[in-house]
């Protein structure tokens, strides 16, 4: 259960976007009956947790964002599972848009009519498949202080009343945003984990020492966001990494990590949904509108090519607009690509061939203030949560389920050590049914969670494994590192070792499976060997050889088609 609200409700809205399960074949082979967004973590739905955030922070107005194919059975879990409906009123909303499929981008989502409507005013974003025990109100007060600090508005709804501006001609002003990263290497650290590379620049030292339990010395501007596949391909391909003269002119100090991994937890001001609507090539909020708007506040005249002046002021038709501009031209310099970790940039060194080279080739013409005042982009911040810190992570691949699982079932009970002491993620007891739990077996209870109705018969051991609401454990059967989901049964003298097992699905007698995942309602013939294997059933695997063909066409089109925000490295 939520912790108590440290703050009161800020009148935000919170959207959890719950997409397609790609990186779950095993367990998502049917996403109409089982979307991603209900797959367990630690026997809880994966939704439950950014729900759970969104309480924890104080905003209640939550709406769940799905497919129309996938909307009964999220539905149904709203209704009938224990967690979910355990949760505090108001109950979350769904949201099914029409043209809402199980591949459309995330910033797409955003051009949908319905979610259009939705949208009223400063709203987060989360994905459903986040863990994050940090509080959502120490990352909302960071917001608003550096927000308010920089120049930003304190008003959040789109019809914005009052005088213009002086600078921008901005109605009111305008908020900025904030994300979040993580470092990806530490004690959850899994091999080939996706990253993305950053680059920040420091805010000016506020003249107060904020309070210890504060964010505002981990936040700072956000100058660009790719992925680090996107940066690793460019760098290889021109064997230097393009940075524009421009950046280096507006931030003389620029910080660059390549280990950390985008959240995709962001409070976004209301015009964000304008920009989106504005520039149909925004396909997906971390790479295009994220990385975009992250640019836009250096890159002399992107601003303008991203519409922002027609949102910020009333519009003006501008016909030498033409999207092929945003196609960025860098200059280039070699930078030493394995320093890229945790550096400040302070003394960079721009090569250039002759004068006109050295001239920022994204300058606009000059003009006079009085003809166009000054496009004044609001900040895009970055919080970089540290390393060691409290738990922030993407649960998008089934290493990190397995992982992220094991962790959580590790935290003391709410028996054992009081409500105000236990993680919000900490259950009411380790072991839900003792008493299904025969006496000539061993359960480990400190690093071990086992959930409601699981019976365990004698000789068996059960050492560091999360086990889901009426799973079946035979005679002698041993599980190390294990997760297991709703309904399981494992048959006698079975041995399994760092697997994960679908919903309902059945181990024959005397199996050996290592490293392996495990179909739901599939049934494992008794006496089978395998290991680092997904064991799925000939339609499951017809579904995940189509997912995968389907990925990579759209990949193929997006380099057919030169994505702007991927065709370059630091432009």
């Amino acid at each position: 259960m939520p912790h108590a609200f440290s703050m009161p409700a800020p009148g935000f809205q919170a959207v959890i976007l719950c997409g397609p399960g790609s990186s779950f074949p095993t367990f998502t082979a049917n996403p109409d009956e089982n979307p991603k967004a209900l797959i367990p973590i630690a026997n809880r739905p994966m939704v439950w947790y950014p729900i759970d955030f969104c309480y924890r922070m104080g905003v209640t107005n939550i709406t769940l964002i799905a497919p129309p194919s996938s909307a009964p059975a999220i539905t149904a879990a709203l209704n009938t599972n224990p967690h979910l409906t355990g949760l505090p009123l108001p109950k979350p909303d769904l949201l099914a848009p029409r043209a809402l499929d199980q591949n459309t981008g995330t910033a797409e989502i955003f051009r949908l009519p319905e979610v259009r409507e939705l949208i009223q005013g400063d709203f987060i974003v989360l994905p459903c498949d986040l863990v994050c025990e940090l509080g959502g109100e120490t990352l909302l007060e960071s917001w608003m202080v550096k927000d308010a600090g920089l120049g930003g508005a304190t008003g959040g709804s789109k019809k914005v009343t009052g005088p213009k501006m002086a600078i921008g001609g901005e109605k009111g002003g305008r908020r900025g945003g904030i994300g979040v990263w993580y470092e990806t290497k530490g004690d959850f650290s899994i091999k080939g984990e996706e990253t993305d590379f950053i680059a920040t620049s420091p805010l000016e030292p506020s003249p107060v020492v904020p309070p210890k339990s504060s964010l505002l010395s981990h936040v700072s501007k956000l100058v660009y966001s790719v992925p680090t596949d996107t940066l690793n391909d460019i760098t290889e391909e021109k064997k230097s990494m393009p940075i524009r003269h421009s950046l280096i002119r507006a931030h003389s100090r620029v910080r660059m990590l390549s280990s950390h991994r985008d959240a995709h937890i962001y409070i976004f001001p209301a015009w964000v949904i304008d920009m989106i609507n504005s520039n149909e090539h925004m396909d997906s909020i971390g790479e295009d509108v994220v990385g975009w708007w992250a640019k836009a506040g250096w890159q002399v005249g992107l601003g303008e090519k991203l519409h922002l002046r027609e949102i910020f002021t009333t519009p003006e038709p501008d016909e030498s607009d033409d999207d092929d501009d945003l196609v960025n031209k860098p200059a280039q310099i070699d930078v030493d690509y394995g320093t890229l970790s945790t550096t400040w940039t302070t003394d960079l060194v721009l090569e250039s061939d002759s004068d006109e080279e050295s001239e920022d080739e994204d300058e606009s013409k000059p003009v006079t203030p009085e003809e166009v005042p000054e496009l004044v982009v609001p900040p895009i911040l970055a919080y970089v949560h540290p390393k060691g810190g409290k738990l922030v992570r993407r649960v998008d691949t089934a290493p990190l389920l397995l992982n992220i699982s094991l962790q959580l079932a590790k935290l003391e009970s709410i028996d054992a050590v009081g409500k105000e002491a236990s993680s919000p993620f900490a259950h009411q007891n380790k072991v839900a049914h003792p008493e299904g739990i025969a006496s000539k077996t061993t359960v480990t209870r400190p690093d071990c969670l086992l959930a409601e109705n699981v019976t365990v018969e004698e000789k068996s051991i059960i050492k560091e494994t999360v086990i889901g609401a009426n799973c079946h454990i035979k005679t002698g059967a041993k599980l190390t590192r294990c997760v297991l989901m709703d309904g399981v049964v494992v048959g006698k003298n079975c041995r399994l070792t760092g697997c994960i097992l679908g919903r309902r699905c059945e181990i024959g007698d005397d199996s050996t499976l290592q490293d392996c995942e495990v179909q739901e309602n599939l049934l494992v013939e008794p006496t089978t060997e395998d290991k680092n294997n997904k064991l799925m059933s000939s339609e499951g695997m017809e579904a995940t050889e189509a997912e995968i063909q389907e990925l990579v066409d759209d990949e193929e089109a997006m380099i057919d088609d030169g994505d702007a925000n991927t065709g370059i490295a630091f432009d």
